[in-house]
């Protein structure tokens, strides 16, 4: 059930984004640049390929009905927006209905967004509980990312109008503006492709998907830096260095460099 075929693509709208060109070069090169001092921006592409390894070795080839509270416990600390938040599931008991929800977030059966949406009504719907819908993203983006792109609030919130959608829009007076943009499959879809695009137009063929990834957090740590997110704050602190707020959102600060102590 859980097999290679556990997420497939499904029908789904497909909506125009209108997407700035000067800042997504502006990005690239500070993520380029950036990475440097950490030994290339290969080494973040091998660290988020071997993140995408232990989701995938989880959730899909094992089966999640084996999944045990220390393999979840180690996924958690690979998402940033969910550890601060997600201690209160973290016991045997609390766990057994977590784990249920995950075997039904994984069962393609219903089309992405209706499995997302699922997952989310078995948590309370309040500000307490944002992450929630963060969990289900990272786990089905993580475990299979070539199928399911990276669908994370802080690539995309309508309800909020805020995201790395925004932070790219190309137009005039962006910030008071309602973009007419859904936080459906489809739109993530799209800009996974329009970020792929423009990722082989300067010179990337290799780990395109990856490279997306690591750009869509760099645009959003630009954000961070400049202006702060709300529900951010607490996570992201000033920056001791160009590349940690983008480290963070994709997770890759989970292990505690020196004495390996994580940060859940």
């Amino acid at each position: 059930m859980f097999g290679k075929s556990a997420i497939q693509p499904h029908e789904f709208e497909r909506p125009t984004l209108e997407l700035s060109g000067e800042i997504l070069r502006t990005a690239l090169q500070m993520m380029v640049s950036g990475s440097e001092e950490h030994g290339g921006i290969e080494r973040y592409i091998d660290a988020v390929k071997l993140k995408s390894a232990m989701f995938r070795q989880a959730l899909v080839e094992n089966d999640i009905a084996d999944l045990d509270l220390e393999t979840f416990k180690g996924l958690c600390t690979f998402m940033a927006t969910v550890r601060r938040r997600i201690s209160e599931h973290l016991n045997e008991e609390a766990f057994a209905g977590m784990r249920e929800a995950i075997i039904a977030l994984f069962d393609d059966a219903e089309h992405i967004d209706d499995r997302i949406g699922r997952f989310c009504e078995r948590f309370p719907n309040d500000k307490k509980h944002r992450w929630v819908r963060d969990l289900a993203t990272e786990m089905l983006h993580n475990a299979d990312p070539e199928r399911v792109p990276l669908m994370n609030r802080w690539v995309w919130d309508a309800s909020a109008n805020t995201g790395v959608i925004r932070e790219i829009w190309h137009g005039d007076d962006v910030d008071h503006i309602t973009i007419p943009v859904a936080n459906g499959y489809g739109t993530y879809i799209m800009l996974r492709e329009e970020l792929s695009q423009f990722l082989s137009d300067n010179g990337i063929f290799r780990d395109v998907l990856y490279y997306v990834d690591i750009l869509c957090a760099q645009v959003y740590a630009q954000y961070i830096c400049e202006q702060g997110g709300s529900y951010l704050r607490a996570d992201f602190q000033a920056p001791e260095d160009p590349m940690q707020h983008t480290r963070r959102l994709l997770g890759l600060d989970g292990v505690r460099p020196g004495n390996g102590r994580t940060r859940l």
